[in-house]
């Protein structure tokens, strides 16, 4: 490389480097203009995220980034990473308070992720919060008094049976509910043992979430919805995307949602294992998409062995599901044994026709994904 060339370089990057500053200066004014929504939202008691909102703003700026030969698909991704920084920041401004006499709410195994996650943000609602975990029954009636609200998350194992144990005697008008994965049961223990309001919810999200936005809550009902009505406008607030569901309809879809997946995840694992695969050869030779199942399945064996145990292993129902891919699996795999590549690509086809436009709609979906993931990539 020439002087010159060398010269002409150093002083693009010269400019590039001003045109960065600039960014973050509008990035820095953009988050302290976000940090005041928040405080107007919290005023007004709105969810932090606004989905019309967000989609009309995402439009338009993807028809002003095209009239300027700008692709709009980049200023999608720009604004996307935006907003998620923006929830993040608009929850440290707090939530309004639904329910100002509410009394204390106790979270049964609040010292766990899941229930320190809702303690934060309980708290950051106005609330005051106890935990009760396995070490604190001996004080138990003390933490109890003045409760409004108790919440179970607890190992699933063992949900039901202390619902039963410990939680008959509560006041006739607390509100019990619930965070398992599995909703039949521990609602039919919470009914049984407590003769006021009863509400099962399921957080389709792990502890490790930095923010409610987005994020889908199943709720399933179970006595007078009337009471905590204000407990589910409170989620909402947090951001959440409630999915109202009988416990018996949603225990059929968790089968194939966690406990098949979760299985095919552990067995994918297992495979390699015994494989005695080199990962880091794998990363070397993979493709985004392959990158990314293998995230997934690695994401898998970075958690803790029981809570997985105990979402596969939750509903003995959950056997015929992944019996049936059992099933399926060997069916594929004979088909391939008896080199029958005809029946493959009928049955590939017959598949494809299933799934309509969730297809393609999945396609362009994961190919955001995808490019997210190669954009990652530092090997």
């Amino acid at each position: 490389m020439n002087e010159k060339t060398t010269s002409d370089l150093e002083n693009l990057r010269g400019l590039i480097d001003g045109v960065d500053q600039q960014l973050l200066l509008l990035l820095r004014k953009r988050l302290d203009l976000v940090a005041q929504v928040g405080a107007v939202k919290h005023g007004a008691g709105l969810p932090i995220y606004a989905p019309q909102r967000e989609a009309a703003m995402l439009a338009k700026r993807r028809d002003e980034a095209k009239k300027m030969d700008v692709s709009p698909q980049l200023i999608e991704d720009i604004l996307r990473r935006l907003m998620r920084e923006s929830y993040l920041n608009e929850k440290d401004v707090g939530f309004k308070q639904i329910k100002q006499d509410l009394g204390n709410v106790v979270i049964v195994g609040g010292e766990g992720k899941l229930g320190g996650l809702f303690s934060q943000m309980l708290v950051l609602s106005g609330y005051q919060v106890k935990t009760l975990d396995k070490n604190d029954w001996a004080s138990a009636a003390q933490t109890f008094e003045g409760a409004g609200l108790v919440i179970v998350t607890v190992p699933i194992s063992i949900t039901c049976e202390l619902i039963r144990d410990k939680l008959s005697s509560l006041p006739s008008h607390c509100i019990l509910a619930d965070l398992t994965s599995v909703k039949t049961e521990p609602v039919k223990a919470m009914l049984e043992a407590h003769s006021g309001p009863v509400v099962g919810l399921h957080p389709m999200f792990g502890p490790d979430v930095g923010s409610l936005a987005k994020q889908v809550v199943v709720v399933c009902h179970g006595r007078d919805s009337d009471k905590y009505q204000w407990l589910l406008e409170q989620i909402k607030i947090w951001g959440a995307r409630l999915v109202e569901a009988e416990p018996e309809k949603h225990d059929k879809a968790m089968q194939l949602v966690q406990a098949m997946r979760h299985f095919s995840s552990f067995v994918y694992g297992l495979n390699l294992y015994k494989e005695e695969a080199d990962i880091g050869s794998l990363l070397q030779f993979s493709s985004p998409i392959y990158r990314l199942e293998l995230a997934m399945v690695g994401r898998l064996f970075a958690q803790s062995p029981e809570l997985y145990a105990d979402i596969i292993f939750a509903q003995k129902e959950s056997m015929d599901a992944i019996g049936d891919y059992l099933d399926n699996y060997s069916h594929a795999l004979s088909l391939l044994q008896a080199g029958d590549r005809d029946a493959f690509v009928a049955q590939f086809k017959e598949v494809a026709q299933w799934f309509g436009d969730f297809a393609p709609q999945f396609q362009r979906e994961s190919r955001a994904m995808l490019q997210s993931v190669n954009d990652m990539k530092t090997d």
